[in-house]
């Protein structure tokens, strides 16, 4: 069984009337819509808007709903893949493949003790194989701009190329001594009895697949 998503693209009273969007901008739509709990939503027509994605401008079809909402819009997961904000492994793509995320709104920053001597890794020889498969992911890195060439590095780790179902090679860090150099997360991820447990006594429960 495979989950892809919703293909539909909803648009709520709040947003319509945000874009000040009129009667007239609306094109018949006859399809049936069934919510969640499995009621047909009652639907005030289609409207096309074209959405910038940092790449391309994109049309979207968004189906416009008479039905309240704590949201504005809800966008598919096909349609998050196409107006690629998030990674999708449907396709074969991965997350250094969705550009355009600024440094200052959110970056990963490794939590390393700084007591800890930085350490070098001896260099391995690779097959000729691995060094093309290395070079290649380098490469699609570099041009993505997920990476930059740096000179004299403080940690040096080696490449691991482990061949894939597909027999397809897939290019991983050994990054063994900077995870011991990184304090442990005193919090761990709950059992699942824990959050089972705590949705006792609510009405809703929300399965929203985010990236």
């Amino acid at each position: 069984m495979v989950d892809n998503g919703s293909a539909a693209k909803v648009m709520y009273p709040d947003l319509y009337k945000g874009l000040r969007l009129k009667p007239e901008d609306l094109m018949p739509y006859s399809s049936l819509l069934m919510s969640f709990d499995g009621k047909l939503v009652i639907l005030k027509g289609m409207i096309k808007l074209s959405i910038q994605t940092g790449l391309e401008i994109v049309e979207v079809n968004f189906i416009v709903v008479d039905t309240y909402s704590p949201y504005t819009t809800i966008v598919g997961r096909p349609w998050l893949h196409t107006l690629r904000v998030v990674a999708s492994s449907l396709h074969q793509k991965d997350a250094y493949d969705a550009p355009g995320i600024d440094p200052s709104f959110i970056g990963h920053h490794l939590n390393v003790n700084l007591s800890i001597v930085p350490k070098k890794q001896p260099p391995r020889r690779p097959s000729r194989e691995h060094v093309d498969a290395i070079r290649e992911e380098v490469m699609k890195l570099k041009c993505t701009g997920a990476i930059k060439e740096i000179f004299y590095p403080e940690w040096l780790a080696n490449s691991v190329v482990v061949k894939k179902k597909s027999e397809k090679w897939r290019v991983y860090v050994d990054f063994t001594d900077l995870n011991n150099a990184c304090l442990k997360d005193p919090f761990p991820m709950p059992r699942i009895d824990q959050p089972v447990d705590a949705t006792t006594g609510h009405p809703w429960m929300s399965f929203l697949d985010a990236f």
